[in-house]
């Protein structure tokens, strides 16, 4: 089974960057990263280079200039971030995860619901997965 590329911290920022306005060129990035980070053009364009070669982000020439695009929705993407920090650095255990986000005070009444919901439609499928155990 061939290894999912790993993605550092600068290149989730970057990657996120993009995945937020859809695309983005070397120039964007760039900008971003000197008003955030202090960090050059060249830093940018490596980084872009990089993710695109792990197969993050896709480019297409739009007028002269690559437009980088990541190759999954931001939901995907998000989505694949929180795998990657449970698997890699939780081990799997999600109850650390669960146990941050109860005891954040930010969590509003619309992203507690949407737990509620999540956490019962997982009790849903595991319930399903118990019945169809004892087949």
């Amino acid at each position: 089974m061939r290894k999912k590329p790993q993605v550092g911290r600068s290149e989730s920022e970057v990657l996120r960057f993009i995945a937020e306005r859809g695309s983005a060129s070397v120039t964007e990035v760039g900008e971003h990263l000197a008003a955030t980070k202090g960090q050059a053009r060249n830093t940018a364009l490596t980084m872009m280079e990089r993710l695109r070669k792990k197969g993050f982000l896709t480019r297409k020439k739009s007028d002269g200039i690559f437009q980088y695009s990541p190759f999954t929705g931001k939901d995907a993407l998000l989505t694949s971030f929180v795998e990657d920090f449970v698997d890699g650095v939780l081990g799997g255990a999600i109850t650390p995860l669960v146990t941050y986000l109860g005891s954040r005070t930010e969590v509003d009444a619309g992203q507690l619901q949407e737990l509620l919901r999540l956490a019962r439609s997982l009790d849903e499928s595991r319930g399903e997965e118990s019945s169809n155990d004892v087949d």
